[in-house]
This record gives structure tokens, C-alpha cells and sequence, in this order.
């Protein structure tokens, strides 16, 4: 099978040949169909978190495919089925985290493209219990971005407690943003997008943004304001400047969710205004398996659309090289 590999963080992804892994007792091997490029993806194949993948891997957490063979335990799935790979690969399923519904703080977790080969692959093996079905109808290349990009922004607008008649900002719209924008418009709020790209920005108006500020030649803090202020800011964009600009556009008692990694691990917020203002931070990871199935079905009913473009798996790197360039209007999807 061809499989892109990370062989060391300052060297470019390798296509080789390997043989098609066999699945363990609770696995399921699954034929990859789509493959969504991430910018976790990115930061694995660079080293840039504090723990590391351990080398060589494969990356790819946002695969879909057919389920082609299964384990002597499993149970879940049938050969046929359709499935998609998420960021969580396994947890323990024990714990408390994991009892009460809180899978993706399990600290026995495995991710996969990071500590579990993932999906930047023809075939890929995964943990059959943690592998979610995708709903019959729905296209393979619109489910993988959805298996990352669409679970992380719906469980963030989730966790953010937005309210119908609210106000959300959205910072950085892309292979998140317009998605997360459109969730915040199901849950009934009033959308703000921010970006520094006039191409995003009018993708933003397009999915229903009721305003659009380009941070390139605005204050976004100060448009924010001038409109009220908003009541929730979910943050995508992996710069501390943006997290610091977003916290300044609540209102009194807005909320900051925090989603993008922030390579330097650091941000200043203030203690003063967000004591007096009744401000929350909040970090929002991931979502669940049963909030992976919600995000399906609610794109299956018609309610959110996917802004993607296809590449081949052999030109993964020159894919990488467009999605730190910006010049990608929302997912790019590898299609196998």
C-alpha cells in the first residue's frame, strides 16, 4: 500500500510502499477512501508540540473509508461498512473521564496520525470501537474534514454555551472557520467572521456571517465592539495576537474559547478586565464519538456545507506547503 511517512521533523513527508497492516483482535482494517489534510497533521510531521510522534508514522486523522477486515473480538462493525478515523484513536474507556462522557480528556488516550498511524494512507488500522459510521448518502470526501475540522468547531461552539440571539465571532475562517461559523448559526446566534483574507471573508458571507471584519485593515476589537461586543469568541487562528484581540472583543461576560495550538505555547490575557468583565476562557479539544455521529447527521439533514479541494496522496508535501502559504480557501481532502 502507499503510504506517506514522517521519517524525521526537518525532512520533507516520504510515499513509500508498505505491506497492509492485519488488524489485532479489537481492530478493524479499513480501505481509505478520503483523507482530510489537517494543521495537526502538519505539526506532527514537524515536531512542533512538546510531546512528539514517535518516528517514523503516518499521519491523518481525518480518514473515511470501507471497513475491509476485523478482529476476532470486534463486534461493532461488518465488513462493508463505511467509517471514519478520528483524532481519537483509542481510549480506555474506564476512567472517569471516559464514564462520563468525557472520552477526550482520557490521559490513556492514543491519536490517530500522531501516537497510532493514522490515515495519510491506502489502508489504515484502527481501534474498532473507536471508529464512527458514516451515514449512507454522505460522500466520503465531504466526511473527512468533518471527522476533524467539523467535530472540533461543533464541540467548541458546544462547550461555549451559545445561546440563541448571542453573538459569536469567529477568528480565522478556513478548514474550521466556515465550519464553525455554520454550527454557531444552527445554535441561532448572530456570526462575526475575522480574517486577513478577503477570499475567506466572502466564503464567510456566502455560509451566512452576518458581519465580516479583514483584521489586515481593521481593528477587529474595535468593530467588534462597535456592534455590542460579542458574546462568545471562538479562536482558530494559531496566533497569540489573535487570542489576545479576541478576548478584548467580549462583551461583559462573554466567553473566550480556545481551539488553535499556539506553537510558543503562551498568550497574555488580562487579570483586571477579565475578573471585572465576568470573562471565561475556556480550551475546548476535540469532540466525542457521539458528538462525531451528531456532526454527521446534521450535514446528512442538509444543514452544513463542506468547502474542500481534492490532491493526490504524492503530493502531500506541496499540499503542506499551501495550507502554511494560506492560499487554501477552506479543507484540502487527499482522495485514495
Amino acid at each position: 500500500m502507499r503510504t506517506a511517512i514522517v521519517t524525521a521533523f526537518d525532512r520533507p513527508l516520504e510515499i513509500r510502499d508498505l505491506p497492509i497492516p492485519a488488524p489485532g483482535p479489537d481492530q478493524v482494517l479499513v480501505r481509505i477512501e478520503a483523507s482530510g489534510l489537517c494543521h495537526t497533521d502538519i505539526h506532527a510531521a514537524h515536531g512542533d508540540w512538546p510531546v512528539k510522534p514517535a518516528l517514523p508514522f503516518t499521519p491523518g486523522h481525518e480518514g473515511v473509508g470501507i471497513v475491509e477486515q476485523i478482529g476476532a473480538a470486534v463486534t461493532e462493525h461488518a465488513i462493508g461498512d463505511r467509517v471514519a478515523l478520528p483524532w481519537l484513536g483509542y481510549a480506555c474507556g474506564v476512567c472517569t473521564y471516559c464514564v462520563s462522557g468525557r472520552e477526550t480528556l482520557c490521559e490513556r488516550q492514543k491519536n490517530t496520525g500522531y501516537s497510532i498511524d493514522g490515515a495519510h494512507a491506502e489502508y489504515a488500522v484502527a481501534y474498532a470501537r473507536h471508529v464512527v459510521p458514516v451515514p449512507d448518502g454522505l460522500s466520503p470526501l465531504e466526511a473527512a474534514p468533518l471527522t476533524c475540522a467539523g467535530v472540533t468547531t461543533y464541540k467548541a461552539i458546544k462547550v461555549s454555551g451559545l445561546r440563541p440571539a448571542e453573538t459569536c465571532a469567529v477568528f480565522g475562517i478556513g478548514g474550521l472557520g466556515h465550519l464553525a461559523l455554520q454550527y454557531a448559526q444552527i445554535f441561532g446566534a448572530d456570526t462575526i467572521a475575522v480574517d486577513v483574507t478577503d477570499d475567506k471573508l466572502r466564503l464567510a458571507a456566502e455560509l451566512g456571517a452576518t458581519h465580516t471584519v479583514n483584521a489586515a485593515d481593521q481593528d477587529p476589537v474595535a468593530e467588534i465592539q462597535a456592534l455590542g461586543g460579542a458574546d462568545v469568541a471562538v479562536v482558530l487562528a494559531a496566533s497569540p495576537r489573535v487570542l489576545e484581540q479576541a478576548h478584548a472583543s467580549l462583551r461583559r461576560g462573554g466567553r473566550l474559547i480556545l481551539v488553535s495550538l499556539p506553537k510558543d505555547n503562551t498568550v497574555n490575557l488580562p487579570i483586571f478586565q477579565t475578573v471585572l468583565g465576568g470573562l471565561s476562557v475556556i480550551g475546548s479539544i476535540v469532540g466525542t464519538r457521539a458528538d462525531l455521529a451528531e456532526v454527521f447527521r446534521l450535514h446528512a439533514a442538509g444543514r452544513t456545507k463542506v468547502v474542500y479541494e481534492t490532491r493526490k496522496l504524492d503530493d502531500i508535501n506541496q499540499s503542506i506547503d499551501e495550507v502554511l502559504a494560506g492560499t487554501v480557501a477552506a479543507r484540502l481532502v487527499f482522495e485514495l
